[in-house]
């Protein structure tokens, strides 16, 4: 059959050389030559490929950790209604899904050679004097090279005394010194820690800042912590 002059000669002839360069371009191993005749095409939409997904690194952190070095993320509770998450490589240590967090102070202490989780225990800092005389308890035997991760929930502070911010100073914080009533506090420090940790935020219970009523924002803090030698 004779094709009539015009378009439909125009449109033969422009199909036959692509069949053409297609066919000629995967005899020489050039596999993506029908992709981008694809993207040719009227109407094609771009197909996200593997490469094109933004990586995800451990604890959902911006970078990947160097070598011997573990990832964290911590966030603080959020006023009395959301209470914190503690994340290390990618494991949850606390959080309110595993039912392990509660008013006060939440502290895991974590195997800095091993990143082994060693103890996970929430201390009560408003109600009596049990929590506090049980936080001492669980601070005073810590041994050099233990991980100490630790998140305000609610109140961290209205029982705090002498001896425990003492500890907690030696652990590196700084703002230990000041903390109270429903501060959001967010913390990660070591025994036998020389300087202070750099690994701390925050934020003050006031009025005239506060996100919440009666409460501050919730605290995060990220990043990485070399393996203990």
């Amino acid at each position: 059959m004779r094709l009539a002059a015009g378009p439909l000669r125009i449109l033969a002839i422009v199909a036959m050389v692509a069949v053409t360069w297609i066919l000629s371009s995967v005899l020489l191993g050039q596999g993506n030559a029908v992709y981008r005749f694809q993207q040719l095409l009227p109407g094609h939409q771009e197909v996200p490929t593997p490469e094109s997904k933004p990586r995800r690194y451990k604890c959902g952190l911006p970078m990947p950790c160097p070598d011997k070095h573990f990832a964290f993320r911590i966030v603080s509770g959020a006023a009395n209604v959301i209470g914190p998450k503690f994340c290390m490589d990618d494991r949850v240590l606390m959080s309110s899904v595993k039912n392990n967090v509660g008013r006060g102070l939440n502290i895991a202490l974590v195997n800095g050679v091993t990143g082994e989780l060693m103890d996970a225990k929430f201390f009560d800092m408003w109600a009596g004097d049990t929590g506090i005389n049980e936080l001492l308890k669980f601070l005073r035997p810590v041994y050099e090279g233990t991980l100490v991760f630790v998140a305000s929930y609610d109140d961290p502070a209205t029982k705090m005394n002498d001896e425990a911010r003492k500890l907690f100073n030696e652990l590196g914080s700084k703002a230990i010194n000041v903390l109270s009533f429903r501060d959001s506090w967010v913390f990660v420090g070591a025994k036998g820690i020389e300087n202070k940790s750099p690994f701390e935020q925050h934020i003050k219970n006031d009025k005239s800042t506060n996100k919440y009523e009666g409460w501050p924002e919730a605290v995060q803090i990220e990043g990485c912590i070399p393996h203990k030698d």
